[in-house]
């Protein structure tokens, strides 16, 4: 349960202006004992990695507009301080399990990131409008059948 920040790297995310630099100051790091089998290796050794990433810091780097698109998309992953919550324990050493941890941030970071796609609305096809207007006939036609006439009372 040491904090370390020597392994730490700076964080690399694609844009779509280009690439983003997030100093690895902005990464806190904690490792903890990981739970689950693995025998003596689980009990004796803190593999497991515990990585936050500070999103209010990252605002100079980012935008105010970038940083409230990840704050929106990973509302999920948020601590109560604010900061991007990544855990990583699915390898047997300290140092795969950063690695795996950092290249998960990226991922998300990167994905947060991209800007969605306006939506370019498309004008139905006259066969798909004839077909809607077919089907509205025979419906009305089969709640016709169903009328009672009221000549019949």
């Amino acid at each position: 349960m040491s904090d370390s920040m020597a392994e730490l790297r700076d964080i690399e995310v694609r844009t779509g202006g280009g690439v983003v630099t997030l100093p690895a100051r902005l990464l806190r790091v904690r490792f903890t004992r990981s739970g689950g089998p693995g025998g003596q290796n689980v009990n004796k050794v803190a593999t497991k990695v515990d990585l936050r990433f500070d999103l209010d810091g990252a605002r100079p780097f980012l935008g105010e507009v970038a940083a409230a698109r990840v704050r929106d998309k990973l509302a999920g992953r948020l601590d109560a301080d604010g900061a991007v919550h990544v855990t990583s324990s699915e390898h047997r050493t300290q140092a795969r399990n950063l690695d795996a941890a950092h290249e998960r941030l990226e991922a998300w970071l990167t994905e947060a990131l991209q800007r969605p796609r306006a939506r370019r609305p498309t004008r139905p096809s006259r066969s798909s409008r004839e077909r809607r207007l077919a089907t509205k006939q025979k419906r009305g036609a089969l709640k016709q059948t169903r009328r009672r006439d009221p000549r019949d009372d």
